[in-house]
């Protein structure tokens, strides 16, 4: 992707079906058709029946393309592109519902990065976004989960978070009785060097944000996402979800 001079975005996404039947993941990265220095990442992590989640992933996506399509960066304001892409999907993938005898469901994770080197992002659900620069960690979303809550009141530590049988309880994604929770935050400037992650609990349950952070720092996205998938699938020995993730890292123009 061409951008603006002294940088360029590298990106790449990975996506592997892990040890299940189906694969209800679903990723993009779109780069603007018109504007460089400017690209939506898009994460859905579907839930509900074999064709059911990922008739609801397919409906975030389908939905992404069809917003970023019309969004004008220099006029748009990011932050309510990604509102609306939340709740327009929502409704949607409760249209579905409608008509389907499965119960569709999907969490969200999307980053949208501005020419300016902003950064904007928003989530439902487990499925997570993480800010790196260099190999350190600055931040990362919090999972609208059951066990997130038990860590928030101090009930137990991140590490029993992961290994708690009720770890795949959401409080909040699309599709449900309920509006989806929209959790934005904002980035004022991305530095070169700096990577965007977002990933599916299939992926980032298998690792420490340090070892993130190493991965996505040392080597080039397309060997990074390469390596975290198959390190992923390694530690889930055998019992692994699907697993999606993408990357678009700020790299200096050499």
């Amino acid at each position: 992707m061409s951008t603006p001079p002294g940088y360029r975005l590298s990106a790449a996404t990975g996506i592997h079906r892990g040890d299940r039947a189906y694969q209800q993941d679903q990723v993009e990265i779109l780069p603007h058709h018109r504007i460089p220095g400017c690209a939506l990442a898009v994460l859905a992590d579907g839930m509900g029946g074999k064709s059911g989640g990922r008739k609801a992933a397919d409906q975030v996506i389908l939905t992404a393309k069809q917003l970023f399509d019309r969004y004008s960066p220099n006029q748009d304001d990011p932050s309510e592109l990604l509102k609306q892409l939340v709740l327009e999907a929502h409704l949607m993938i409760k249209l579905t519902a409608i008509t389907a005898e499965e119960e569709p469901h999907s969490t969200v994770t999307a980053f949208l990065i501005s020419p300016s080197r902003e950064c904007d992002m928003i989530h439902a659900g487990d499925s997570r976004v993480y800010h790196f620069r260099g190999p350190d960690m600055v931040r990362r979303t919090i999972d609208h989960s059951f066990v997130q809550r038990l860590v928030d009141e101090g009930q137990i530590t991140e590490d029993e978070a992961n290994t708690h049988p009720q770890s795949n309880l959401l409080t909040g994604c699309l599709g449900t009785f309920q509006d989806p929770p929209l959790t934005l935050h904002h980035i004022d400037r991305l530095e070169i060097g700096d990577t965007m992650l977002a990933c599916s609990d299939g992926l980032w349950h298998y690792f420490t944000p340090k070892e993130l952070g190493a991965i996505v720092h040392t080597l080039p996205p397309r060997e990074a996402s390469e390596m975290l998938v198959s390190k992923a699938r390694q530690r889930a020995r055998g019992s692994g979800d699907n697993l999606s993730l993408a990357l678009v890292r700020l790299d200096p123009l050499s």
